[in-house]
This record gives C-alpha cells, sequence and structure tokens, in this order.
C-alpha cells in the first residue's frame, strides 16, 4: 500500500476547506478493509520527517481503530487481520521511540489495548523485547521500555490474585534493571532524569497496589528500593529552580517525582508494614510488617520528620501533596507503638506548626474565594472534592492525635487552640487578621466529637466558649469568620445549650448569615440550620420564617450546583410539610424550574463535550447531575408530604409534567431512578392516576421499549399503582393493557436481563390478575404461557423468582380457577403444577404468599365437582391438606411481619447518639497510652470482608432460603381474612355439597381434624373483633 498516498489523505483531514477533509475521512474509511493499511498508519505516525498534524491525526484514527477492533470478543464491523496483528505488534515499541509526546499518548493507550487482549499468550515475547529496551544504552530506548512496562503493569494492577501471575514473573525480570536505571538518575538534576524517575516510581507503586510479591518483599530488592524513595523525599530542589507561579510550582517535575516516592513508602508501610493497620486477612505480611516496622518505617518517619523541619522553618518548599502524604504517614504512625515513640515528642511542635498553618485561612483561599466563590464552596464543603487534600489529611492527623492518644495530646491540643483565640481577642481590633482565629475554630470544629463526648473534661465549657468566641464572629468584617462561625454551629449542633437565650441568639445569627452577601456564608448558614431543627424552640421560631428560608435555599441552588443544599431543603419540607403546604406549588414550580435551569446547562456542557469543544471539568457534570437528583428527592419529599390534599397534588402533577417528560424524553438515565420514584410518589399519594399521570404512562412506555429496559425495578411501584389505582381506565382500555403486556412479555423474554426483573414482571402480572378480577381473562392463557416457559424448563435459579412464577399460575387459579384448569389440562401441566407447587409450600414465606395460597386453594374448593380434573380429583383431600399446613405456619409470619412493621416505625435517626461508639473508645483511652491502637475502620472493613467470603460460595438456594416481609408493599389481599374466607367455603361445602366434603376430610386424621376446628374458631374470633389485622407481605 503506497504510504505517501494515505499520509497525504491525513494532511487532507485537517484542510480548511471542509469538503476536503470529508473527502479524506471518507476514503480513509474505505481503505480500512485493506490489509496492510493500520501498519501503514503506524509508520506515517512514527515517521520523524512528516508533519506534525498529519501523525497526529493518524495517532487519534489509530486509537480509535484499536478501541474498535482489536478486542476479538467483540464482533467488529471491519475486522484487523492477523497478518495486520501480528505487524503493529512488531513495530509499535519502535514507533513510541521516534513519536513526539503529542502522538506518545495516543501510543500508549494503544499499547495498553493490545496488551489487555494479547499478552501473555498471543506476544509471548513482549517482555524480552521490554528487557532489551530496558538494558539498552540509548536513552530513549529505555524511556520507551518503562512506558511499555508501565502500561503492561496497568493490565495487572487491579486483577484477582488468581490471575496475577504473569505480572509476578515481568516484577522479577524487569524490576531489578528498572531499579538500577533509576540509581544512575537519582543524583542528576535534569527534568529528563526526573519524568524516568517519575515513570519507574509509579510502575513501581502499580505493582504493590494489590499485594507486595515476595520478590520485592527480600531485603535485597526492599533496601535498595527503600533507600532509593528516601534519597529521592531528601533530595534538596533549590527554591530558585522552582517556578514562581504557585500552580507551576506544584507541576515541576522533581516535585512530582518526589510525590511518587512518598507515595510508595506510604505504600508499603500503610498496606503492608504496619503491623496495627494489618488485617486479620493479610496474616500472611505480618512477619513482613513485624520487620517493617522495627528497621525501615523509623527510617522513613525520621527523614519526614526533617523535612518537616526544613519546611517550618521556611528554608524548604513542600509540595500539597507531598504534604498531604506527610500527614497520612503520620496519622498511620499514631497507631504503633514503634512508631508512636517516635512521633511522640514531636506532637506539640507538629500540631503548633505543621497542622494548624494548614487549616488556617489562606492566601489561596482567599483568592478562590473572591475570583470564584462557587468553585470555593464546592472544595470546602464538599467531602469528596477534598479527599486527599493537604487540609483533609492535617484534620484527619488531627482528630486521630486527639482521639487515639488522648492523654498525651488532647489538652495541650485545646491549650494551643485556647491560646490562640485568646490572643486574638487582646489584638486591637484594627490590627486583627482574623485568618489564625479560622485555623483555630477550624481545629476545635474537626475535634467537636470527642469534646461532647459523654466523659469529656470540658463539653460544660462549650456553652461559654461559643458566647466569647464565636458569637461576635457573625458580625466579623472577615467574610471567611463569620463562614467560620456558621460551620462552627453545624460541628457543635449535639451542643445542648443550658440557657435557652443563647440557643435562640445561635440560631438567629445563623438566619442571619443567610442574608450575608457573600455566597460561602450563605451556604454554610443554611448548612447550619439544618441540624438545629432538632431543638424544638428553634423548630418554633423558624415557622414565621419558612418562606424566607425556603426561598433564600431555592435562589442557593439555583447559584451552585451542591447536593448537600438539596439535602436541607428536603429536610425542611419533611418537618414542616404542613406549614409550607400553601406554599407547595410556588414551591414546586421553583424546584422544577431550578431542575430545567440544571438540565439545560448539562445539555449545552455534553453538546460541547460532543464537539469535542468541551473545555470544563468532568466533575462539574457530576456536580450538576448530584444536585439535580437532590432536587428532584425535595420534591419527591413534598409529594408525600401533601398526601392528604389531592387538589394541591393535582396542581403539583401539572407542574411536574415537564420535568417528568423532559427526562423520559431525553433519557436522562442518571436521574431514572429518582424520577420513577416522584412518579410512584405521585400516584401513590393521591391513590388514583389522573389524565396527567396516564399521559406520563406512555412516556415510560416509550422510555421502556428504548434505553428504561434496565429500570425495571426502579419502575415497577408506579407501574403497580397506574394498574391498582387506575384500573378504570386500565380495564377499559385495551391501548394501555397492550403496553403494560407489551411491558411484561419483553422482560420475562429478553436475554438482557436477569432474574430480578423477571420478577418485577412476575409482580405486574399478580397486580394485575388480583386488581382486575374478572376483566382480564384474555390475560390468563399468555400469563401462564410466561410463567411456564420457565416452571418446567426449570431454568429457575433462585427461590425468589420460583416463588414467584408459581404464584402467576397460583393467582390466575384465584382470578379464575374454571379458565385456568381447563388451560393447564390442554398443556398437560395440571399434575407436574400442583405436584411443584405442594413440593415448595415451605417456600411460600410471607403473609402475602400464605394468603395467596389459602384463597387460591379455596377458589378451587368452590369449583362444581365436574370441572374438576380427573387428574386432581385424585388427590383433592391433599388441598386440604395443603391449607392446614399453610395456616400452621400463618401465626409466625404474622407476627414476623408485624415486628419488622413495628421496627420500620420506631426507627429514628434521632434516637442515636453514639453512646455504645463512646463506650468502646472511653475503653480503649483506659489502656497504656503508648501500646499500639487498633484500628477501627480497618477491623470494620474486615468485618465486612468476612460476611462476603461467608456468602461467596453459597448456594443460591440455601443463601436465600426465606424471602424478607415487604413492609410497604399493598395488595387487594390485604382486605381478605383468610380464616373467614376458609370457614366460609368450608361450611358451604359442609351444608351444600356433602360429597364433595366427604371426599375432602376422609383422610383427615385426628390432629388434622382438630386444627380444622381450631381454625374455624380462629375465624369466629375474627368476626366477632372485625379489627384483627392480616396484612399482607
Amino acid at each position: 500500500m503506497d504510504q505517501n498516498a494515505v499520509y497525504q489523505l491525513f494532511v487532507a483531514t485537517y484542510h480548511p476547506d471542509p469538503n476536503v477533509h470529508k473527502q479524506a475521512e471518507l476514503n480513509i474509511r474505505n481503505l480500512e478493509t485493506h490489509n496492510g493499511f493500520v501498519p501503514v498508519v503506524l509508520q506515517i505516525l512514527a515517521s520523524e520527517e512528516l508533519e506534525l498534524g498529519a501523525r497526529q491525526a493518524a495517532a487519534i484514527y489509530f486509537k480509535n481503530r484499536m478501541n474498535k477492533a482489536w478486542d476479538r470478543s467483540r464482533t467488529a464491523t471491519i475486522p484487523i487481520n492477523e497478518e495486520d496483528r501480528t505487524m503493529v505488534k512488531q513495530t509499535i515499541l519502535q514507533a513510541l521511540v521516534t513519536a513526539p509526546n503529542a502522538v506518545k499518548v495516543q501510543l500508549t493507550s494503544c499499547l495498553n489495548t493490545i496488551l489487555s487482549n494479547d499478552f501473555p499468550d498471543q506476544w509471548p515475547n513482549f517482555v524480552k523485547e521490554l528487557e532489551t529496551f530496558l538494558t539498552s544504552s540509548d536513552v530513549r530506548l529505555v524511556y520507551v521500555g518503562l512506558l511499555a512496562l508501565r502500561e503492561v503493569v496497568k493490565v495487572y494492577q487491579w486483577k484477582s490474585m488468581e490471575r496475577r501471575e504473569p505480572l509476578q514473573h515481568i516484577i522479577q525480570l524487569t524490576f531489578p534493571a528498572i531499579q538500577s536505571i533509576c540509581n544512575n538518575l537519582v543524583t542528576s538534576d535534569s527534568l529528563e532524569a526526573a519524568e524516568m524517575l517519575k515513570l519507574a516510581l509509579k510502575i513501581y507503586h502499580s505493582g504493590i497496589q494489590v499485594e507486595l510479591p515476595k520478590c520485592l518483599q527480600d531485603p535485597s530488592s526492599l533496601v535498595p528500593w527503600g533507600t532509593l524513595f528516601l534519597q529521592l523525599v531528601d533530595k534538596r530542589i533549590p527554591m530558585e529552580a522552582l517556578p514562581a507561579d504557585p500552580e507551576e510550582r506544584e507541576k515541576y517535575p522533581w516535585w512530582k517525582t518526589k510525590k511518587w516516592a512518598y507515595h510508595c513508602l506510604n505504600r508499603l508501610f500503610t498496606k503492608y508494614g504496619n503491623p496495627a493497620l494489618l488485617p486479620p486477612s493479610a496474616s500472611k505480611y505480618t512477619a513482613f510488617a513485624k520487620g517493617f516496622v522495627a528497621n525501615f518505617a523509623p527510617n522513613i518517619l525520621q527523614t519526614y520528620l526533617k523535612q518537616v523541619e526544613g519546611w517550618i522553618k521556611k528554608e524548604l518548599w513542600i509540595s500539597s501533596k507531598c504534604l498531604a502524604l506527610t500527614a497520612a504517614f503520620f496519622d498511620d504512625s499514631i497507631k504503633h507503638k514503634t512508631t508512636w515513640a517516635i512521633l511522640k515528642p514531636h506532637t506539640e511542635t507538629l500540631v503548633a506548626h505543621f497542622i494548624f498553618p494548614q487549616l488556617c485561612f489562606s492566601a489561596e483561599d482567599e483568592e478562590l474565594w473572591t475570583e470564584d466563590p462557587v468553585e470555593y464552596v464546592h472544595k470546602k464543603v464538599d467531602p469528596l472534592e477534598d479527599f486527599h487534600s493537604p487540609q483533609t489529611n492535617a484534620t484527619n492527623f488531627l482528630i486521630d492525635l486527639a482521639r487515639d492518644r488522648k492523654k498525651h495530646t488532647f489538652m495541650g491540643i485545646l491549650g494551643f487552640i485556647n491560646s490562640v483565640l485568646n490572643k486574638y481577642l487582646e489584638t486591637p481590633e484594627e490590627q486583627k487578621d482574623g485568618r489564625e482565629k479560622d485555623g483555630a475554630l477550624c481545629m476545635i470544629a474537626c475535634l467537636s466529637h470527642q469534646v461532647l463526648k459523654k466523659k469529656s473534661p470540658v463539653a460544660n465549657m462549650m456553652e461559654p466558649f461559643f458566647v466569647t468566641h464565636v458569637f461576635p464572629e457573625f458580625k466579623s468584617r472577615f467574610p471567611f469568620l463569620r463562614a467560620r462561625a456558621c460551620d462552627m454551629a453545624k460541628h457543635f449542633s449535639d451542643l445542648d445549650f443550658a440557657n435557652e437565650q443563647n440557643l435562640a441568639i445561635l440560631y438567629q445569627n445563623v438566619l442571619d448569615s443567610l442574608r450575608d452577601t457573600e455566597l460561602p456564608v450563605k451556604v454554610q448558614a443554611a448548612l447550619a440550620l439544618q441540624p438545629m431543627i432538632r431543638h424544638e424552640s428553634v423548630r418554633n421560631a423558624m415557622v414565621p420564617n419558612l418562606p424566607f428560608i425556603m426561598q433564600e435555599l431555592l435562589n442557593l441552588t439555583n447559584e451552585i450546583d451542591i447536593d448537600t443544599l438539596a439535602s436541607v431543603m428536603e429536610e425542611f419540607v419533611e418537618v414542616f410539610a404542613e406549614q409550607l403546604t400553601p406554599f407547595a406549588v410556588q414551591l414546586c414550580t421553583q424546584l422544577r424550574d431550578t431542575f430545567l435551569r440544571i438540565m439545560e446547562d448539562l445539555a449545552q456542557s455534553n453538546q460541547a463535550e460532543d464537539d469535542e469543544e468541551f473545555t470544563g471539568d468532568i466533575d462539574e457534570l457530576s456536580d450538576k447531575t448530584m444536585a439535580a437528583m437532590g432536587v428532584l428527592k425535595t420534591i419527591g419529599t413534598l409529594i408525600l408530604s401533601l398526601e392528604s390534599t389531592p387538589e394541591i397534588l393535582q396542581q403539583l402533577e401539572n407542574a411536574l409534567l415537564p420535568v417528568i417528560t423532559y427526562t423520559l424524553e431525553n433519557s436522562i438515565l442518571d436521574i431514572y431512578d429518582e424520577i420513577f420514584e416522584i412518579i410512584d410518589s405521585c400516584t401513590f399519594s393521591a391513590k388514583r392516576v389522573t389524565p396527567t399521570m396516564w399521559s406520563v404512562f406512555e412516556l415510560i412506555y416509550k422510555a421502556f421499549k428504548s434505553e428504561g429496559i434496565d429500570y425495571m425495578d426502579e419502575m415497577l411501584p408506579p407501574l403497580d399503582n397506574y394498574i391498582s389505582y387506575g384500573k378504570d381506565v386500565f380495564i377499559s382500555n385495551e391501548g394501555v393493557q397492550h403496553m403494560m403486556f407489551d411491558i411484561i412479555d419483553t422482560v420475562m423474554k429478553s436475554d438482557r436481563l436477569g432474574e430480578n426483573d423477571r420478577v418485577c414482571a412476575c409482580k405486574l402480572m399478580e397486580s394485575v390478575l388480583l386488581n382486575c378480577r374478572g376483566h382480564v381473562d384474555r390475560l390468563v392463557a399468555p400469563f401462564l404461557n410466561l410463567a411456564f416457559q420457565y416452571i418446567f424448563t426449570n431454568e429457575m435459579k433462585t427461590v425468589e423468582f420460583k416463588v414467584h412464577c408459581l404464584e402467576v399460575v397460583i393467582n390466575c387459579v384465584y382470578y379464575n380457577p374454571a379458565l385456568t384448569l381447563r388451560l393447564l389440562e390442554e398443556n398437560q401441566w395440571t399434575q407436574g403444577f400442583f405436584t411443584m407447587w405442594f413440593n415448595t409450600l415451605d417456600k411460600f414465606s410471607r403473609v402475602h404468599d400464605k394468603k395467596l395460597v389459602i384463597v387460591a386453594l379455596c377458589a378451587l374448593l368452590e369449583l362444581p365437582g365436574d370441572q374438576v380434573p380427573a387428574s386432581l380429583q385424585a388427590g383433592w383431600s391433599q388441598i386440604l391438606a395443603g391449607i392446614l399446613n399453610v395456616f400452621k405456619s400463618l401465626p409466625k409470619a404474622m407476627e414476623n411481619r408485624a415486628s419488622m412493621e413495628k421496627l420500620y416505625g420506631d426507627f429514628d435517626h434521632d434516637d442515636f447518639d453514639g453512646e455504645d461508639f463512646d463506650a468502646d473508645e472511653d475503653e480503649l483511652e483506659e489502656g497504656a497510652d503508648d501500646d499500639d491502637v487498633p484500628d477501627q475502620d480497618n477491623e470494620y472493613l474486615e468485618y465486612l470482608a468476612q460476611q462476603a467470603a461467608t456468602h461467596a460460595d453459597d448456594d443460591f438456594d440455601e443463601y436465600e432460603d426465606e424471602m424478607e416481609e415487604e413492609i410497604l408493599f399493598e395488595s387487594p389481599l390485604d382486605e381478605i381474612d383468610p380464616y373467614i374466607r376458609f370457614e366460609q367455603v368450608f361450611r358451604t361445602m359442609q351444608q351444600s355439597n356433602p360429597s364433595a366434603y366427604t371426599q375432602l376430610t376422609k383422610d383427615l386424621d385426628a390432629d388434622q381434624q382438630n386444627y380444622v376446628m381450631s381454625v374455624l374458631s380462629t375465624a369466629e374470633q375474627h368476626r366477632n373483633q372485625p379489627a384483627v389485622s392480616t396484612s399482607a407481605a
């Protein structure tokens, strides 16, 4: 194939004339089918003398081609033939050598795709090629060797233990070579050396991410690698070499390399080398951890302390990532007695000069606050936004010091905070700068849990502390201190004020802060108001201000997309439902407009992304989606709070129609969960389906037919409501019935769905049969066919699905026993079905299941004898025995359900005060202060891992032995008393059909006869006490 002709096509792809570049793209597509085309594209992008633009265009094409067609398990429209595949593998490493950086990025991604699919089986000599590159005297080849090694390690980085053997082999063969490359580079000051070292360190870090291979535990490997990491941490970067711009300084290559040295050391210590953090499941590292904490960890800790000492004295600069990693290492050093002994003498200095300065309001904070207050709020309020920041890690270090080494640190920390605050008080007003006070208040806020604990010596001092140090800052001239005062109110929301007047002052201050001119202050005020709702006096004071509060919350939601604000609004709507009823429609309309505005922003961002003009942040899109979810949750809460006001609900439905329509028509899958919940809430709260909501049903159906099929679980509640609360329309409208049947039929037959989804379809069939009795005869046969395609092929893995399939047939029996038996007979299903049903009776464990079995069998008993098939008549007495067995287990099931309902009703977050945890912590504190501290987080994770392991190999039948009660599930069977129903059928048969009665009871033994009398007696009691509940599952 002519390389130059292909090259000219790539040159034409960025021609200013759109017709020329469109034609070039078409020609390239036509050439895709030709053998040898892909290797030619690789030659073009690797060729040093060709134009960079064309090489970049070729690289993008090559990457897309690899992504679409290299994986053999996926059917590609135009596959890549084996000859081309071999040629690509033979030349890609060499192509990386000559490729410019812009092209290297695309090529390394392609290499990863190839390795993921072909290594080791279809590229067995890859490691040999790697070794050749890594041991070359040409630095360019060595660099490509490192790039390629990084990609193959990434392929195996997260694989399970049994699939990691190729990685262990690679580590054994290549890590000694990289280590010697690093030793030659560590003394160099060139930026190229920094880049290669960084790559080598990232490889090492990926190699130890999930496990520490035996060969790396050996001192012959650990000592040289550990020495290298410490050399890099200790390496002085001259101040004059660093860029002046703070952001550029953070990106300086040598500091990025140093960051990876910290990462490697931290990983070795935290995951493998600290006996205090080692969970029982990692016991294979116990010996390694003991050796590491005794021989290596002290050196690392001393090196980190030396770096921090230089930073404190301003002799050296440390990047924010390295400060964060240092704090994380210090934090883990608290736990083990060996490292704690080294850290202990430094704690006072670290609190005052390492933690405290990082928590003070900084010049960078001020700049961000002024230039982009929205971003400032995201950074400071969203816990995930700042997950591994220096401030977060310094905070964790402080909390763990105060909690785990309380005797040695707690009062000293509080003393330090107090001294900073008193110094601020004594400083003349015009000389106060507020930053240090902000840091001190931030520290005490972090320690609020420790300070307010039951046995805390300082809990009773917090009210005067607030009066002296917090209240004045609500009116501070420093906006950041006004925000901090609100933050303090939030952190100390569990503080019970002895003087009710002080609580009133605090509430008024927080409420006034909602009127602040600065966005971060208003957001902190909103977040502080939420926990104050727990105080009755505050709740009463809030009532007259509710319209103002809700309006401010809405305004904030429009100013900044942050889901924590939505949870504040949701709680207000829940707590003050009655008071907000007059504003409900206005509130809902504004929430709707907010939602549609967020959707519009998202649509524009996504459009920009599709057009490859997207310059925003993927996190920003995620924030907007989360904010939209929050708004929908608030709307859902609002609807449920208005259950008793149908006329307002109708107005809300009309207001919300654009929200539902937009989401379903534009397939906004991320928020389907919330949208279906809103549709459920509307139909459930109104207990009817309005014309507005029937128009929504068609939208649901269309959504289901496109991408909504995967949301069957979420669709079930609203679809069930359409049947139960809209049955008049459902019965009379064949179009609606057709759509509902199509949904059920598709779910039962689609290969794309699993048993959980099919259970939903079975529940819909049940809902149709129970709610539309006498009106849907034509659906009985198709429903039976859908159930029997699983019942007799025995393709039911879970007990839940098996029971629900059988219940479709049982519901048909209850709906119309004569019709159902005729269809069973025609298909020769009768005997097999009844045998399976009665053999599975013990699996019908919920109250609803048992009631259904009883009423269905009662319906059979009422049939005239000539309508009962001979095969069933032979075992007629077994039907009564089956009913009695179910009655025997019914009281226990009802008792179980009643206790679950009570639990559900009693469950209230406010009852939880954390006292159990406090007790455990107090016991810990009474131990020797310098011993190891058990790691509670690890213990919890270990517990979860054990639970997972316990059930990992469980057989479905054993693990899912019983279906759980569904407390919120309602059905027409709730109104039926099974005892009274049985009595009616039994007495009627006794009186009007003696021969059938004799046939039924002839095989009863004395115990069974007594039990029949007991059931009849219970029925009489229930008739005399109609309030007795036998509600459904």
